[in-house]
């Protein structure tokens, strides 16, 4: 994504107030955050059990629409749309080189026109557009955003977890690496 340079640093660790960010983002402001960040409140659908809060990726938050680049060359691996109510909605998964390294980059919350646009073995190079960020209603019902997520293993369908429980955040950090090592701190700190 393309992102202004006023964007904002969400985070979630005090609660989150779903209203409040689609206010936000209907407003044309764009936002970051979120790997490794305890959320308070936000992981509510069954799946989530009351336990996983502990995000695995990094969010950007934007108006429905705006279209989402491939950080690296690669291929997409998987697409799938994950449309239980609280999941991904539509999500591409590209298997792609970072440097030296063999790893699989998920891209959530697109839009249903996203798995139209990519296919499974299609080449993509790096800012080629993946797809579209989804509407609430494509998405899982989340205000507008994409959710980044790596993974050094291969997930073997279009889908990681995207948020853990705290017992298993130790485990995690080792298969799903921090984004800011491949496409710099975005957190501005």
């Amino acid at each position: 994504m393309i992102f202004p340079d006023d964007y904002e640093v969400f985070s979630f660790s005090m609660g989150y107030d779903p209203t409040e960010v689609h206010r936000f983002i209907e407003s044309g402001k764009c936002a970051v955050g979120g790997y490794l960040e305890r959320r308070s409140n936000m992981y509510l659908a069954p799946q989530y059990q009351n336990k996983r809060n502990i995000h695995m990726g990094i969010d950007f938050w934007a108006p429905a629409g705006e279209p989402v680049y491939a950080a690296f060359h690669g291929e997409v691996a998987y697409t799938r749309n994950n449309s239980e109510e609280g999941n991904y909605g539509p999500t591409v998964v590209l298997k792609q080189t970072a440097g030296n390294k063999l790893i699989y980059a998920l891209y959530g919350h697109l839009s249903e026109e996203s798995l139209e646009h990519v296919k499974p073995g299609q080449l993509v190079e790096p800012g080629a557009v993946v797809g579209w960020l989804g509407t609430p209603e494509e998405n899982g019902n989340w205000p507008p955003h994409l959710h980044y997520q790596l993974s050094y293993d291969d997930p073997g369908e279009a889908d990681m977890p995207g948020v853990v429980s705290p017992e298993e955040a130790e485990n995690a950090i080792e298969v799903y690496p921090d984004p800011r090592q491949f496409i710099g701190n975005i957190y501005r700190d």
